[in-house]
């Protein structure tokens, strides 16, 4: 008894969140949330748009596909402007840019504005999205990092699983126009709370030149991969020229920054020596891997429940709220044991599990039973949780303040093309077995399904390799 007495006491304090910070993390969650609920909702509406703007669903996609792209030309930028204007003068200025974007989204009298107004949409998701990240890491100074990202990463937890019923009852009840006027209250609230709470923070000031060149060959880089990724299910595979010319050009663009980043004298517009980090390095390559897991089952589960199990827009979204709750059981307390112990071991583990709870999708077929996939998803939710948010602690970790804005900007070009390779793979996947099996047969469209769940069961199981260069312990770093 005293032994075990003795061993609490021999326990270090738990850290705790500064309030201030807390505050500041939780509002970050506010103008957060918005992006990523809006880009899922869009997903189910496409059909309805469609309709109602007189527009074929090929023409329509692009209001998906133009808001990626934007957002990727933008993502390169925020690091820049952290640095030369402040961490809180360019959330506030992303803030305004959705607001006014997703107020003009409602009033689209056709297809052509309305993509034209996602363009600048997706713009200000490409400069809110790294800075809130920013903002958070510089704001506690790393302290507590692992918690305070659990908070922050709510949006990203709930946004997927929320957004299709969200968008399900709006589609069944309301103009479509209503997934962008629900944007307008809670930016408004967003912009208060944050121009009233949050700090100003360093601005490196008029010095800090924006990396022209940089920016010429890395946001194009960014764009034409992700829009090479996007066209694989849809031109004819990765063969064809509406593929590889953008794919091409990506990867062209991409080794020229490199060797342009690694040459010039200035700060460059994405620093490539945080990569000399093994820390950093695996870190961004299990994102990359994590973002094809994450990224590929969002597009597979509902399909596979609406197509293969026939149900509605609104059924599939509620049932897909299993993988929810098992991300949020597990968001408490996942940041504070990875400050404490380390990435590695929480990381390996969660892949484990993910790759576990993947496999009965890999062998559902049209009568599988709704609470074994349930249960399954409830598994998979928390494990992805614990792969998230230790891979982001650990990136950030060692970091000077100054390479903050890097790290971020890498972190989510990395987690973004692998969403988008992710997705276009499995999308492949499916048209592929779709067109060698049966037309029209229920049996095939499932095994085209089953076949797409194995491949996303792969992906984790690469992942674990990256892994075992994550810091295990948190006096290894």
């Amino acid at each position: 008894m005293m032994a075990n007495h003795q061993a609490e006491a021999a326990k270090p304090p738990k850290e705790k969140i500064d309030p201030g910070i807390l505050k500041v993390a939780l509002i970050l969650v506010l103008g957060a949330i918005v992006p990523l609920l809006d880009s899922t909702m869009i997903n189910v509406a496409i059909n309805t748009l469609s309709v109602d703007l007189h527009s074929t669903v090929s023409a329509t996609q692009w209001v998906i596909t133009g808001y990626v792209l934007a957002m990727g030309l933008a993502v390169p930028v925020s690091g820049w402007a952290t640095r030369r204007f402040g961490g809180k003068n360019v959330y506030l200025f992303s803030l305004w840019i959705f607001l006014i974007s997703s107020l003009l989204c409602s009033l689209a009298g056709n297809v052509g504005s309305l993509i034209g107004f996602r363009l600048l949409q997706g713009a200000g998701a490409g400069l809110l999205v790294p800075t809130i990240q920013n903002v958070l890491v510089q704001s506690s100074g790393g302290r507590g990092l692992g918690r305070l990202i659990a908070i922050i990463s709510i949006p990203t937890l709930i946004g997927p699983i929320l957004g299709p019923v969200i968008g399900g009852v709006i589609m069944d009840n309301m103009s479509w126009r209503w997934i962008f006027y629900v944007n307008i209250p809670i930016m408004l609230a967003a912009l208060w709370l944050s121009w009233r709470h949050i700090p100003k923070g360093d601005a490196a000031g008029p010095k800090s030149r924006l990396d022209v060149i940089g920016l010429l060959l890395l946001s194009p880089a960014f764009a034409s991969l992700i829009y090479g990724i996007s066209k694989l299910s849809s031109a004819g595979g990765l063969t064809s020229a509406g593929t590889l010319v953008p794919l091409a050009a990506g990867l062209a663009l991409t080794a020229a920054y490199i060797v342009y980043a690694l040459r010039t004298s200035q700060t460059p517009l994405l620093d490539l020596h945080l990569f000399r980090s093994r820390h950093f390095m695996a870190s961004n390559v299990i994102l990359f891997f994590s973002g094809m897991v994450m990224n590929g089952a969002l597009l597979l589960l509902p399909l596979y429940y609406e197509q293969v199990r026939g149900e509605s827009v609104l059924t599939t979204g509620l049932l897909l709220i299993p993988q929810g709750v098992g991300m949020l059981l597990t968001r408490s307390w996942i940041g504070g044991l990875a400050d404490r112990v380390g990435s590695r071991n929480i990381v390996l583990a969660s892949l484990v599990m993910t790759l576990a709870a993947t496999v009965p999708f890999a062998f559902a077929g049209t009568g599988t039973s709704h609470v074994l996939l349930g249960a399954a998803q409830l598994v998979r939710g928390a494990a992805m949780n614990g792969i998230f948010i230790p891979i982001m602690v650990s990136a950030y970790e060692g970091l000077r303040k100054e390479q903050i804005p890097h790290a971020s900007i890498s972190t989510r070009i990395f987690q973004t093309i692998g969403g988008a390779f992710g997705s276009a793979v499995l999308a492949t996947v499916i048209s592929h077995r779709m067109t060698s099996g049966t037309a029209g047969s229920l049996a095939a469209l499932a095994d085209a399904y089953q076949a797409a769940f194995w491949w996303s069961v792969g992906f984790a199981a690469v992942s674990l390799i990256p892994a075992l260069f994550l810091s295990n312990r948190k006096n290894d770093r």
